[in-house]
């Protein structure tokens, strides 16, 4: 596991547990060299962002039993790919993050200003 910072260079905080998320399925955004899609931005997702993810190939609103995955609803904080959120945010459908939250590999493929600009309130 790469060292756990977040974007901001403090440690990362998690994520969420409810859904239980991450690569690990440690409430974190934590990653690996065999996450091949990094998933290290803790989003605050949002109709419009899943629906784009969804006509895109990526349907994370319906449950997937098979492997513990509840499907998402606006309002859930999930680690999401970071390529599939700049994305979205490059479409206008960018969904707040949380930078505590957001591991450090995500500036890999995406500005540190286009994740600020998109950054929920650390009390929200």
């Amino acid at each position: 596991m790469y060292r756990s910072l977040n974007v901001l260079g403090g440690p990362l905080v998690p994520c969420s547990h409810k859904p239980k998320t991450g690569w690990f399925r440690d409430g974190c955004c934590n990653t690996d060299a065999n996450d091949r899609g990094s998933h290290t931005i803790c989003a605050e997702v949002t109709t419009e962002f899943l629906q784009h993810l969804a006509d895109r190939g990526n349907n994370l609103i319906d449950p997937v039993p098979q492997v513990q995955f509840p499907g998402l609803k606006p309002g859930d904080r999930w680690c999401v790919v970071a390529e599939s959120w700049y994305d979205a945010a490059r479409a206008g459908h960018g969904c707040p993050v949380v930078l505590e939250s957001t591991h450090q590999s995500a500036l890999s493929v995406v500005p540190l200003e286009v994740l600020m600009a998109h950054a929920l309130a650390p009390e929200a």
